[in-house]
């Protein structure tokens, strides 16, 4: 069985399932993709994905890996801890109407650089390279999550994690054309985070 579009990978709950087997088939050792040169050339005349998966850059989180996903069968869209811009909206816009994407899950990890450094920068009251240096945008778009959760607490950059998963998740159901296909069914928006120690996904309510 292939991981490309068809009967069984073509609406969100079905992506959804397929993500999640492929999960648990990088758990548990059992891979049944590789970065094999057989399985490239034979996506390369077109792609039937059935999810785009948007995280971050971080490289500790591979997303083809840890989802057990083949050529052809996810779109990746990755920023630093999966801040949106014009042009990521504009990608997974583009995935969703003109590859037929069903599923956009948004996957955050656990000990993301980026947001304990929105933590360390709103404690310090500094950020690194200064309020107008492009690590200062990525503070700024982080830092309603972290102001969500408090600065309180070791613990402050973890539970900030999760709401920044669930703040990027409501961002995304909002744009217009991604609304219209939610409202019709044939389109979700989801949440995510990778546990880097245990390599599981918790899939967020």
């Amino acid at each position: 069985m292939t991981a490309t579009r068809d009967a069984q990978v073509s609406t969100p709950a079905a992506a959804m399932s397929e993500l999640i087997a492929g999960n648990k088939r990088f758990v548990y050792g059992r891979p049944r993709y590789g970065h094999d040169v057989a399985r490239a050339a034979a996506t390369a005349n077109g792609q039937k994905p059935h999810s785009l998966v948007l995280g971050c850059i971080d490289s500790r989180v591979p997303l083809e890996a840890i989802f057990d996903q083949t050529f052809g069968s996810i779109c990746v869209a990755r920023s630093g801890a999966h801040v949106l811009d014009r042009s990521l909206i504009g990608s997974i816009n583009f995935a969703v109407a003109e590859l037929s994407v069903s599923l956009v899950l948004v996957v955050g990890h656990k000990r993301c650089g980026a947001v304990h450094a929105t933590v360390k920068a709103l404690r310090g009251g500094a950020v690194p390279g200064g309020d107008t240096s492009p690590v200062g945008y990525l503070v700024d778009e982080l830092a309603p999550a972290v102001q969500e959760v408090g600065l309180e607490g070791e613990d402050a950059a973890e539970k900030a994690v999760r709401a920044n998963v669930v703040r990027t998740v409501e961002r995304l159901r909002a744009v217009p054309e991604l609304a219209e296909g939610i409202a019709a069914g044939k389109v979700n928006v989801a949440g995510a985070v990778y546990d880097l120690d245990s390599g599981w996904v918790e899939f967020l309510p």
